[in-house]
């Protein structure tokens, strides 16, 4: 079954140097765009990260320093990437846990301003765990009874996490709808308001920090009664999108009382 497009739909997936968000960098990203009326762009990136390659991440992944050092860095292809995302939906496998926070640090890192929460986000792995709970050479299998090849190649990885939507969408109809607004919210664990899932919206649609001791509170009411709170999370190690969300809300409160 195609997809059901109002908007363009990029997957993408990449490898890193690990699973650090603040730490780790991107060294290859790949990238899907499905059209409205049904054709495809792929674009794929090797970038060099400017810091040392683990090895236990180089047996993941197959990458070496090697293999990236003559590669441009994020920040020279930030912006080509950006405007290939532009307008797009967003799918992928495993999004809400290191792809869409790592691509969201890369570009406030590289000075991109690209905000991917206005996006709906499609993630597969989501779907799938929902309905049958596995990995993505799993769901390969399951869903298309093939091998996946050339896994934790994140050309390879994508194309496949394109194929699995498709098919299972075939394989549910009609309980999952094939609209990109629907299955954004079907593939989503919590409304988070960062892209980490630190600070969430509840119920009311108010942001809550969801770690600490602080957790299922209030952002704005911590920051008004306990005002190093804020101070200790911007210099803690959280992900820089943390952070500008935590700013946004101390200035949007700021903003109210003055």
């Amino acid at each position: 079954m195609n997809l059901n497009l109002k908007n363009p739909i990029v997957f993408f997936d990449l490898e890193a140097t690990g699973l650090n968000i603040s730490e780790d960098r991107i060294v290859e990203i790949s990238l899907l765009k499905v059209n409205v009326d049904g054709t495809e762009e792929m674009k794929t990136y090797r970038i060099n990260p400017e810091i040392p390659m683990p090895e236990n991440v180089i047996e993941i992944h197959g990458i070496t320093d090697d293999d990236i050092k003559n590669a441009p860095t994020f920040k020279e292809v930030a912006s080509e990437i950006a405007t290939f995302m532009k307008g797009c939906d967003i799918g992928g496998f495993g999004l809400n846990r290191l792809d869409i926070p790592l691509l969201a640090e890369e570009f406030l890192r590289a000075g991109v301003d690209v905000d991917l929460k206005k996006k709906k986000f499609v993630d597969v792995q989501t779907i799938f765990f929902k309905m049958e709970k596995r990995d993505l050479k799993s769901a390969y299998k399951f869903y298309l009874d093939k091998e996946l090849k050339n896994s934790h190649s994140a050309e390879a990885d994508t194309k496949a996490t394109y194929e699995i939507l498709k098919a299972q969408l075939d394989r549910y109809e009609p309980n999952l709808k094939n609209e990109i607004e629907y299955l954004s919210g079907f593939s989503a664990f919590n409304k988070n308001a960062d892209f980490v899932g630190r600070i969430i919206y509840n119920d009311k649609g108010e942001e809550i920090f969801n770690f600490g001791k602080y957790k299922g509170k209030k952002v704005e009411d911590v920051l008004e009664k306990d005002p190093g709170y804020y101070g200790w999370m911007m210099n803690g190690d959280f992900p820089l999108y943390t952070k500008k969300v935590l700013t946004n809300i101390k200035l949007r409160k700021s903003k109210f009382n003055a």
